[in-house]
């Protein structure tokens, strides 16, 4: 596999630290406002990458932290008049909704910054201590110049960074580049050897990557965006206090812009994920970031994810048609085929995403072709790798569901027996009615009320709808 390394700016052959184990960071979301489609681009590029990883074999540790202490939690707070808490906490669940939503795996570690203050501290002393950073008044600041490679991974000189380079300005500092360990915070901030204060932006991120993930990783990932300063600080904190290499593999996602003149009128160019789930489904969202490299700017637009819905239906209408040919829809298992070599190769061409949904693609078209030709090994085989390729992606293809009014019609059917429904409740009609049972039995399971979830089971059984149940949530279908 080989993996584009913004450090060295070369795409590089992927070895990990440990054989068939790999630790990866991704910085996570500051939480103080709706997701948009800037985290929907970022955090699908990176959940195909974890995804990847795992369908290859590797054995991986995923970290994705959540910023819960900044300056713009701080400012939404006052406005609402409400604690910095009580505005991470609303806008942690409603980014972690949008993330399910999209399908996007949550990763095996989701650190929270206001957790992980001591490791914070200990850092900065140890970079106090080695005359790496400095205190002036309760803020502490990192001393830039004394780190020799600091501008390695955005690539620009010690004195193009004085000149232009977005930079905390502080009459405290050395020097105008150093930048915040730590601010003196009395009103909103933590106990700390230098008094009251907050840290900074950039030594959450070397904490919460160390605590979790160890001084050395593989992997760290993000939105080009934060090469610099972020992820360029990182580097420099980090390794002045560990002593040792910080990151193997830097990645990064390229930029999204949008078509102010169509989008802006309805959504204020400003799109959130929510807005945009109302319009297209989270597998034509996939869709359309993946047919663009990880690496490349995509501009989000109208008639780009029309496309991208159409491709999808296509790929949805080839499979639904081929179980009803077959009568099966589960997968047989990997089959080691030369769609299954191609998708490789694509993937391991640094997530080369547009290669590995053309294979989809030619599958498709070959499943189709199996179908019309009545060859029912040929169908299976192609349902199998149209569902594993698209599966390894982080599509989800579902069986094909009763319409609304096909629906209605069985829940008619047992109705009268619903004597847990209230009034309001009655007067529901299919899809709605359909998640009102859901969310009454699993209220029942919940409550141990046996009976009335054993009923509701048994009532949409007799109508031949089965329940399935996971930890995320309760799907039904068709039997």
């Amino acid at each position: 596999m080989r993996l584009f390394n913004t450090y060295s700016n070369t795409t590089e052959e992927f070895k990990p630290i440990e054989e068939k184990k790999i630790t990866m960071y991704v910085c996570g979301p500051t939480v103080y406002d709706y997701p948009h489609l800037g985290h929907a681009r970022c955090y699908i590029t990176w959940d195909v990458l974890y995804r990847y990883l795992k369908f290859s074999g590797y054995e991986v540790k995923y970290c994705r932290n959540i910023t819960d202490v900044d300056d713009k939690i701080l400012k939404k707070a006052k406005e609402e008049n409400t604690t910095a808490e009580v505005i991470s906490k609303r806008y942690y669940e409603i980014f972690s909704q949008a993330m399910k939503e999209l399908n996007v795996l949550k990763p095996d570690i989701e650190p929270f910054a206001t957790k992980t203050i001591g490791e914070m501290i200990s850092i900065i002393k140890d970079l106090i201590k080695n005359d790496y950073a400095y205190e002036v008044d309760g803020d502490v600041y990192f001393r830039v110049k004394k780190f020799k490679e600091y501008g390695r991974l955005s690539k620009q000189p010690i004195d193009d960074l004085i000149a232009g380079a977005r930079v905390e300005t502080s009459d405290k500092k050395e020097d105008v580049l150093d930048f915040a360990l730590w601010k003196k915070d009395e009103e909103f901030g933590y106990p700390s050897p230098w008094g009251l204060g907050r840290p900074g932006w950039h030594i959450e991120c070397s904490a919460m990557s160390r605590k979790h993930l160890g001084k050395n990783i593989d992997i760290h990932a993000g939105g080009a965006d934060l090469i610099f300063p972020h992820h360029e600080n990182e580097i420099a904190q980090s390794e002045c206090a560990n002593g040792c290499k910080f990151v193997n593999y830097w990645l990064h996602n390229g930029f999204v812009t949008i078509n102010k003149e169509k989008m802006s009128k309805s959504l204020k160019n400003f799109i959130t994920i929510g807005d945009l789930l109302k319009h297209y489904d989270a597998n034509t969202i996939r869709l359309f970031i993946l047919t663009n490299h990880y690496r490349m700017p995509v501009e989000f637009n109208d008639i780009a994810l029309d496309g991208a819905k159409s491709g999808w239906k296509r790929i949805q209408t080839s499979v639904n048609s081929a179980v009803k040919y077959t009568g099966e829809f589960e997968v047989i298992g990997i089959v080691n085929t030369e769609e299954y070599k191609l998708f490789r190769e694509a993937m391991d061409d640094d997530l080369n995403t547009s290669k590995a949904l053309a294979v989809i693609f030619d599958s498709v078209t070959k499943l189709n072709k199996a179908v019309n030709d009545k060859n029912l090994d040929l169908t299976k085989k192609y349902i199998t790798v149209v569902k594993v390729l698209t599966s390894a992606l982080g599509f989800n293809i579902e069986k094909e569901r009763l319409s609304e009014d096909e629906l209605q019609i069985k829940l008619e059917t047992i109705k009268e027996q619903m004597d847990f429904l209230n009034s309001e409740d009655k007067n529901l009609k299919g899809y709605a009615l359909m998640d009102k049972l859901i969310e009454y039995r699993n209220k029942a399971r919940q409550d141990k009320n046996w009976q009335v979830a054993d009923k509701i089971r048994n009532l949409l059984d007799s109508i031949s709808i089965i329940l399935k149940d996971s930890k995320e949530n309760t799907i039904w279908e068709e039997k």
